[in-house]
């Protein structure tokens, strides 16, 4: 969804470096995979076509974050019990 957003902190020798790969549009999404010894973190369309992709070695990698974006429409969940009130004089 448009806003999602994966951070990427890698091992740069004596540095750390930090990448991110955002959703820039409404309908994309941002995959990661890790896939023999490479991570990859992919920004793709509702068809499934890749529109921008960030490959690092695994073994460099320290962290991975996601950060979804908010969602506007609650989930439902179980209704609130009523509280009961004395009857009326």
């Amino acid at each position: 969804m448009k806003g999602d957003r994966v951070e990427i902190v890698v091992d740069a020798g004596d540095t750390t470096r930090t990448y991110e790969v955002t959703a820039t549009r409404a309908g994309r999404r941002v995959e990661t995979a890790v896939r023999r010894g490479v991570v990859e973190v992919s920004e793709v369309t509702r068809s499934g076509t890749a529109v921008r992709t960030a490959r690092f070695m695994a073994t460099r990698v320290l962290a991975l974050v996601e950060h979804p974006v908010p969602r506007e429409d609650p989930v439902p969940g179980p209704a609130a019990p009523v509280p009961a009130q004395p009857p009326a004089p």
